[in-house]
């Protein structure tokens, strides 16, 4: 088969993302399949995705992905997180990438025999962790939060970084000499500070522009971010090499914290172009490695990567936090987890290429090191991440989250009925208004598309015991349910259903085996302007049970709309949300809405279930009554 150049692309963008339907299904990190697809379907073996059918257009392809992918980066970067633990994660960024580049050059001059030069570029290319990688992984560890915001942080504010140390010692180790060496000490210190001030002047001019009333027509704000992000690059690229990387990311950041409710927005754009990027980058660069020259390495090579992750990183985290109130077995943590990730393969490619283009050696065995450090640090490092976290005990503390789809009045009654002392509970929305809401009365916001892979990630779904999804559209609740149910493994899960869609919405529910919220399927958002309105209250009920042999009574009374809403049900102790076939227990408090111009309609009709309505005070001493016993 004759790989043109617009097969290569297609079939790596196809079976890119084909990878991470794979990686999303079996929770395996994406990259353990991109790099064997890569290979499999290289030169080596099948011959079918060929890069060197790009020709000149594969590293311009790498560049412009590298700072697509991190531009998505820096607008999920949340700086408020950032800074309780802003120490260690500086030092990480600057003493831990000169530890990680004499420890890595070192190990390679000493180990492999290399030369002194191509040692240094190996450490400077490797210096990098990227969050391509470093996300699969918190995404299947529930891990503490200061460690979590520490390896995202790290991942991707030291990416730039490492691109822009890359570039000047390659430029070294090209020419060397002292004044090559000077120039490279100016050149670098010029690149970061010029990329950092042209980002923050990108940033701030798209959130200027993105602000203005109909200066970007609704719908083109993504395509907008995306060309504005694209220009800057190419901007600073051809002002000063090798500035442009830092400059997006800089921009991201920017935008993601100035312009939080238009960062969503683009933020989700992005992710999805960032996934299929990253499928295309990892397949051709896996393929753009010759099997021989990792075989090649040998031993030496295993070792050189072992001393990287197993005496290297942990110097270097033992720097960046020395003096912090990390523990040990933080640290160790920290010291353990380092996997490389899209961008480290891709400067090792660009710095392969140039190494050839000036009639240098080594250029090859660069691109085989760094890939092997690449798929030994993901599958290894990766792989052991849950095992790590449990055997080091810096999980989470458990399940203590309840998360909530729709932050609307309905939602926030429920949320006042179940909410405990030792438990968190966090609304999700894509309405600002209504994250605004939620705000105000105090409980956690995830602002976003709930159904999107970066706004699931800020959820921490990991550390969730229950998920309730009770917005208006039954089928985004149940999908939301769906998706913490499988991939983050959420134990319970609460869907509401509408009458209209009862037929599908149950076999959803059912499907993901879950529970349809509420006493029967409701229209949620009829019961949202009840309470917007105050036409609605929530009142206690004691479940008296039924006649022996007598079901559940459903009475039509003329003239009534769904007059009541069985919330929440107490059962040991516990007020829980309640659900469609939930079998109530005599004596059990129930807590119910109704509409107060069908006062009489609704508490004829939870009558009819066996609910008796209950002065406030004579409810609280039931409950008292049943904490005891449940206790």
């Amino acid at each position: 088969m004759h790989a043109t150049p617009s097969f290569t692309f297609a079939l790596a963008l196809g079976v890119g993302v084909t990878c991470q339907l794979v990686a999303r299904h079996t929770r395996v990190p994406s990259i353990v399949f991109l790099l064997g697809a890569g290979v499999a379907l290289g030169p080596d073996v099948l011959g079918w995705i060929v890069p060197d059918s790009l020709g000149g257009g594969l590293p311009s392809i790498v560049a412009l992905a590298v700072a697509i992918i991190l531009f998505e980066g820096g607008l999920n970067l949340d700086m408020r997180r950032l800074r309780r633990e802003a120490t260690p994660i500086r030092r990480l960024v600057t003493v831990g990438a000169i530890v990680t580049m004499a420890g890595a050059a070192a190990a390679a001059y000493f180990i492999l025999g290399w030369p002194l030069g191509l040692s240094a570029l190996f450490g400077s290319l490797v210096i990098v962790t990227g969050p391509t990688v470093v996300r699969p992984i918190l995404r299947n560890v529930s891990l503490r939060p200061r460690l979590a915001t520490v390896l995202e942080a790290e991942g991707l504010l030291i990416d730039p970084v490492g691109a822009i140390v890359a570039a000047v010692t390659l430029q070294i180790v090209v020419a060397p000499g002292i004044d090559s060496f000077a120039s490279g000490a100016w050149g670098l210190m010029a690149r970061i500070g010029f990329g950092t001030g042209a980002g923050l002047v990108f940033g701030l001019l798209l959130v200027g522009l993105l602000r203005v009333r109909r200066a970007v027509p609704e719908g083109l704000e993504n395509l907008v971010a995306l060309g504005a992000a694209l220009v800057a690059f190419e901007l600073c690229e051809a002002w000063l090499t090798d500035s442009g990387i830092l400059a997006v990311t800089v921009g991201g950041v920017v935008v993601g914290n100035l312009e939080k409710h238009v960062a969503v927005e683009l933020g989700e754009f992005q992710e999805h172009l960032t996934i299929g990027l990253i499928g295309i980058l990892f397949v051709l660069l896996a393929a753009d490695v010759r099997l021989a020259d990792v075989t090649a390495l040998g031993i030496p090579g295993l070792l050189t990567v072992a001393a990287l992750a197993l005496l290297v990183r942990p110097v270097g985290v033992g720097l960046s936090t020395q003096g912090s109130d990390f523990s040990l077995r933080e640290r160790a943590f920290l010291s353990w987890v380092g996997p490389r990730g899209v961008v480290a393969a891709a400067i090792a490619s660009l710095a392969a290429a140039a190494l050839d283009d000036a009639g240098m050696a080594g250029g090859d065995q660069i691109r085989a090191l760094v890939f092997l450090t690449i798929a030994v640090t993901v599958i290894v490092q990766g792989g052991s991440a849950p095992f790590m976290a449990r055997l080091l005990n810096v999980r989470g503390a458990g399940r203590k989250t309840v998360v909530i789809l729709g932050a609307e009045e309905l939602a926030f009654a429920l949320a006042e009925e179940i909410q405990r002392e030792e438990d968190q509970i966090v609304f999700v929305d894509s309405n600002p208004n209504h994250c605004h809401a939620a705000e105000v009365q105090g409980y956690g916001v995830v602002f976003g598309d709930a159904l999107a892979e970066r706004t699931l990630a800020r959820m921490r779904l990991e550390r969730a015991h229950t998920v309730i999804a009770m917005t208006a559209n039954a089928q985004v609740n149940g999908h939301f349910a769906a998706e913490a149910k499988d991939d983050y493994r959420v134990p319970r899960a609460y869907v509401a259903i509408g009458r209209d869609t009862q037929a599908v919405g149950e076999r959803i529910v059912e499907k993901m085996e879950g529970r349809v919220l509420f006493d029967r399927p409701k229209d949620v958002e009829r019961w949202n302007v009840r309470f917007r309105h105050r036409d609605a209250e929530v009142r206690s009920f004691v479940f008296e049970g039924l006649p022996e042999g007598e079901a559940t009574k459903e009475r039509s009374i003329e003239g009534t709309v769904d007059p009541f809403l069985v919330l929440a049900v107490e059962r040991d102790g516990e007020m829980i949300p309640a659900w469609s076939e939930m079998a109530p227990q005599p004596g059990e408090l129930a807590r119910a809405a109704i509409h107060i111009d069908e006062e009489a309609a609704a508490i004829a009709g939870l009558a009819a279930r066996g609910y008796r309505a209950v002065p406030e005070r004579e409810a609280a001493a039931a409950s008292d009554g049943n904490e005891e016993n449940g206790g």
